[in-house]
């Protein structure tokens, strides 16, 4: 990322993170497919209704992740592969840690979590069930993740495409033989779901070990570098935290969607599996750009972060609009695959086409964020991802109910989706430090 073609090394990077994404939105998809079409809608509403839960518990330490990711980044620029190990080892013994705390709390916390969020009584004993198992099985999660991010810091976007790839065929042949074979509902998609993860995490091990020998990367440890968990603290701390008080809101929003009954909350599921392929452009341009300014700032190649600031936004929402235009064409076919009740796929078309035309005003904002983040300055994004979702988009979501229909509170979608984009575009040009940043003389100069 520190030489060469900026958006062509951008979009290199990114591509294998989209397909990479495809594969993870295949997991959610054939998990919704296989459960809608063996299982029934109120199945579907619970799978649909415990991503939430599922994101509270695990999100704190997936921000962890993130901030590996931006310190290796920046070890990787500046050429210190003597930080680059001791961060790893210190992310190694973290998950270890983190991974088995989250199983164990994920079990206890689960009913409530899933009171407060006021799951309908038909689906809330298979939504546990699901959570429960998913949590059980958290430490693959963190594990991968954490090593995706790893790799990703270290400019290697293609391995972990390779491990999905992998997990995904798991993901499927469980699935569909746990499900649809063995007549497990629930808890097959689960069981499922954990494996698949498993398999990813044990294969990113294994190809650290081979392809990074200079890392020495430990199977399991609990050892760590004092210094380097106090860097990983200071930088994803506060990513966690804010992802977590992100999906805290998320649960308050999930809220007023099961408060329109399990149809409303199965359109939703069901809506997810088109609005998550537009997501896809917006996750992988955005992991690009973390890459990008945090290797070029530890560089102090300030030139080409120069450069990069504004292209790589613009890139990533022109990409998400069109792809997203292309799936409004096509949307109705897709969504007849997860289910035939007409008024399921009513308040799915209506999700899908609200959320999609928003959707490129969050990967320009997300984009800004993630090059931001990416020099370490963390404090501003976290601050306007929280007003996003707690000033603009719960509170819109609650009038919309109030003063429209209940039905139609995917609207404050686009709303806070707009806040965001203004807030980060904002910061480009009037920040202080931020300028100063990208006034700076590159180290070659």
């Amino acid at each position: 990322m520190t030489h060469g073609p900026i958006m062509r090394n951008v979009l290199l990077f990114a591509l294998p993170l989209v397909l990479g994404n495809v594969l993870q939105q295949l997991y959610t998809t054939v998990d919704t497919l296989v459960i809608g079409k063996f299982s029934g809608t109120a199945s579907l509403a619970a799978v649909g209704t415990s991503a939430q839960p599922v994101e509270v518990v695990l999100c704190v330490f997936l921000g962890m992740g993130t901030g590996v990711s931006i310190l290796v980044s920046q070890y990787v620029g500046a050429g210190n592969w003597q930080k680059t190990q001791a961060i790893c080892h210190t992310a190694s013994a973290f998950v270890w840690v983190c991974g088995i705390v989250i199983g164990l709390l994920g079990i206890l916390v689960t009913p409530l979590i899933l009171r407060f969020m006021q799951v309908p009584d038909d689906v809330s004993d298979l939504a546990a069930r699901y959570v429960r198992i998913v949590l059980a099985g958290s430490l693959g999660n963190i594990g991968y993740n954490m090593n995706a991010g790893i790799l990703r810091g270290m400019g290697n976007s293609t391995a972990s495409l390779l491990f999905l790839l992998v997990s995904c065929i798991v993901n499927i042949v469980l699935d569909v033989g746990l499900v649809a074979g063995a007549g497990m509902d629930v808890t097959g998609a689960a069981l499922a779901t954990s494996a698949a993860m498993y398999f990813s995490w044990f294969a990113s091990i294994i190809y650290i070990r081979r392809h990074y020998r200079e890392l020495r990367f430990p199977v399991c440890t609990l050892r760590f570098s004092a210094e380097e968990l106090r860097a990983i603290v200071r930088i994803g701390l506060p990513i966690g935290l804010n992802n977590s008080l992100y999906s805290l809101g998320h649960m308050a929003m999930q809220t007023l969607v099961n408060g329109n009954g399990s149809l409303f909350i199965a359109g939703q599921a069901v809506a997810g599996r088109i609005t998550g392929v537009t997501s896809i452009a917006i996750q992988s341009m955005s992991a690009a750009a973390t890459t990008f300014s945090g290797q070029n700032y530890g560089a102090q190649n300030y030139d080409r972060l120069r450069q990069g600031y504004k292209r790589l936004p613009l890139a990533a929402g022109l990409v998400t609009l069109g792809l997203g235009l292309v799936l409004l064409t096509v949307r109705m076919p897709i969504l007849r695959l997860f289910s035939s009740d007409d008024t399921v796929l009513m308040y799915a078309d209506r999700y899908v086409t609200v959320q999609i035309l928003g959707h490129w005003m969050f990967s320009v904002f997300n984009t800004i964020l993630c090059i931001v983040n990416g020099v370490g300055m963390v404090r501003y994004t976290t601050v306007v991802n929280l007003l996003m979702l707690w000033a603009v988009r719960i509170p819109s979501a609650y009038l919309i109910k109030r003063l429209l229909d209940g039905t139609w509170i995917m609207l404050c979608f686009p709303i806070s989706f707009l806040f965001g984009m203004l807030c980060m575009i904002g910061f480009y040009m009037f920040s202080k430090q931020w300028k100063e940043i990208i006034s700076r003389k590159s180290s070659a100069q």
